[in-house]
């Protein structure tokens, strides 16, 4: 499928890179410390903010202090634990810098972090420090192509989490699903434009106003 849109916006882990194992790894930690394992094995981790997850594990009063510790272990730990997934360089490569950017339920500190182990440098970076309401509400997209000068509904977003590509649809925006963390199946209840396993099978070139993108398997 090609499709001409004016901007490009990509979720982080899970879309670019894969730190999936470092998340578990320090969450499992930080449950132990905070003596909510059980409670952490039933809540939905992947896509979304960590100030979301906390709260529903901890009362309002320690969520603070409980965000400060999970961005301590997570970002102690982005050395050798964050990966590039396949075609992650080469679709970037042919981007136009104000054409895209990065959107991720991450705090900046970590995002920074992950985006520069992986060698990506995006001209823009929208985190869970900049909005008020997470995905899989629509402020984080919305914020994007606004710093971008973009129509939401000429934005093409590239999302691996339930979450996200909720988020993005209530933008408005249209949607290429992969399907590193998430099933095929689970992803195709959420509506996608396209699904493809991963960067590797999309490719994209500046056009005049905008960019042109080629996706499919």
């Amino acid at each position: 499928m090609k499709i001409t849109a004016d901007a490009l916006l990509f979720d982080n882990d899970g879309t670019l890179v894969s730190s999936m194992e470092s998340v578990v790894r320090c969450w499992t930690r930080w449950a132990a410390e905070y003596g909510v394992t059980e409670e952490f094995a039933r809540v939905e981790l992947h896509g979304r903010p960590a100030t979301d997850i906390i709260g529903d594990l901890l009362p309002a009063d320690r969520v603070a202090e409980a965000r400060r510790r999970i961005d301590e272990l997570e970002v102690e730990d982005v050395p050798g634990g964050v990966r590039l997934l396949p075609g992650t360089l080469d679709l970037l490569a042919g981007l136009p810098e104000e054409r895209w950017a990065v959107v991720t339920s991450a705090g900046r500190a970590l995002a920074e972090a992950r985006l520069a182990e992986a060698g990506i440098r995006p001209g823009l970076l929208i985190t869970a420090d900049d909005i008020t309401r997470g995905k899989p509400d629509p402020e984080p997209f919305l914020l994007a192509a606004g710093k971008l000068g973009a129509d939401p509904a000429r934005c093409v977003v590239f999302e691996d989490a339930p979450a996200g590509l909720a988020a993005a649809r209530a933008a408005g925006m249209r949607t290429v699903a992969l399907t590193t963390t998430t099933s095929r199946d689970e992803l195709a209840e959420l509506n996608p434009d396209i699904v493809v396993e991963d960067l590797s099978a999309v490719s994209a070139r500046a056009v005049d106003g905008g960019v042109e993108i080629v996706a499919g398997e």
